[in-house]
């Protein structure tokens, strides 16, 4: 039995900006060519929690490396 959930899903889209065919995963798309990115709330499920990731370290502000 596996309790991990599927992984991303890599999906197709044109772009709107400009039209070029563009892959992202989930629905979640970047263009290369002319910059344009799509919302993340876009995409075709929630996003992962930071917590969820086995790397992940609750550190509080010490461990913030942007502070």
């Amino acid at each position: 039995m596996n309790d991990q959930p599927p992984g991303p899903e890599i999906t197709y889209a044109e772009c709107r900006q400009c039209g070029t065919l563009i892959a992202g995963l989930d629905g979640r798309y970047s263009c290369g060519v002319c910059g344009w990115v799509n919302h993340h709330s876009e995409g075709h499920r929630a996003l992962p929690r930071a917590e969820d990731d086995a790397d992940h370290r609750t550190r509080g502000a010490a461990g913030n490396r942007l502070s």
